[in-house]
């Protein structure tokens, strides 16, 4: 029997949806396009806060919410953020990254935060964001996995110490990536720092921000209008802890940590609140 070749209206509708999905589709998938959120859930606001990338420990009383380390395990029944360096590399982790995704100088020499002795990312293209985000990506995955709610990529702001190599725009690029691998993967994800930036959190698909020391340098305020009361705070001095708790402690988590981020028990160990 002879199938007819007429259309009904319904089906060329169909036909149609079909075709446009299939031209719209491949671009929203493209590697810089924002992931739209997935079910995300974001921290608690002014909330008992800990922060222990250095080492992960019983939370103190009161916490809900707690950043640790994408190699260690989340805190049972709070809040876990999940701590990835994603601009920087590890102190003598330079040899686990291909050698030209190392930035460099014009004479060829790796590019360094000084202060923590971390060769920065260098994500001055397409290709090259491409594949540190997808190294990168495997550690959300893993955050994911573990039973992770959120992810914090820090050093949003290497391009700062980049000795004009790196651009804010590459930077912004690149955390598009993240974003969308995160939500993929049902993570809200954090902006790290970066107070100049945060204006741009919408496009970037960026859901709550992690702000050091924004009451030391009176930024947090910049850190609100973006965010609303999604900020997270850490300081490091007694100073720094007394301003942001004056301006913000209603409103905000907020913690001061010795920078060391040590566990109970050592010498260095500082946590205080508001």
């Amino acid at each position: 029997m002879m199938r007819s070749t007429r259309f009904s209206s319904r089906r060329w509708l169909a036909v149609l949806t079909a075709a446009a999905a299939a031209i719209i589709t491949p671009l929203l998938a493209t590697p810089e396009a924002v992931g739209a959120p997935a079910a995300v859930s974001l921290p608690p606001v002014h909330a008992g806060f800990d922060y222990q990338i250095g080492q992960a420990y019983t939370p103190p009383a009161g916490v809900r919410v707690v950043t640790r380390d994408h190699d260690a395990s989340p805190a049972a029944g709070l809040y876990n953020i999940c701590y990835v360096n994603a601009f920087q590399v590890q102190p003598g982790a330079e040899g686990q990254w291909d050698a030209d995704l190392l930035l460099r100088d014009g004479s060829g020499k790796v590019v360094y935060d000084d202060g923590w002795g971390e060769a920065l990312l260098d994500l001055r293209t397409a290709d090259k964001r491409q594949r540190v985000a997808a190294k990168v990506g495997g550690w959300i995955d893993g955050c994911a996995t573990k039973g992770f709610q959120g992810v914090e990529p820090d050093n949003y702001d290497s391009y700062t110490r980049s000795h004009g190599l790196l651009t804010a725009g590459a930077a912004k690029s690149y955390i598009t990536l993240l974003a969308a691998r995160s939500h993929a993967r049902g993570l809200a994800i954090a902006q790290k720092n970066t107070s100049a930036l945060a204006g741009s959190r919408t496009q970037l698909g960026l859901d709550f921000a992690v702000a050091e020391e924004c009451g030391t340098y009176s930024e947090c305020g910049d850190f609100t209008d973006a965010f609303g009361s999604n900020v997270i705070v850490i300081e490091y001095s007694k100073k720094g802890l007394s301003k942001a708790c004056a301006g913000w402690g209603g409103q905000l988590s907020i913690v001061r940590r010795d920078v060391d981020v040590s566990a109970p028990g050592s010498s260095g160990y500082v946590r205080q609140t508001c």
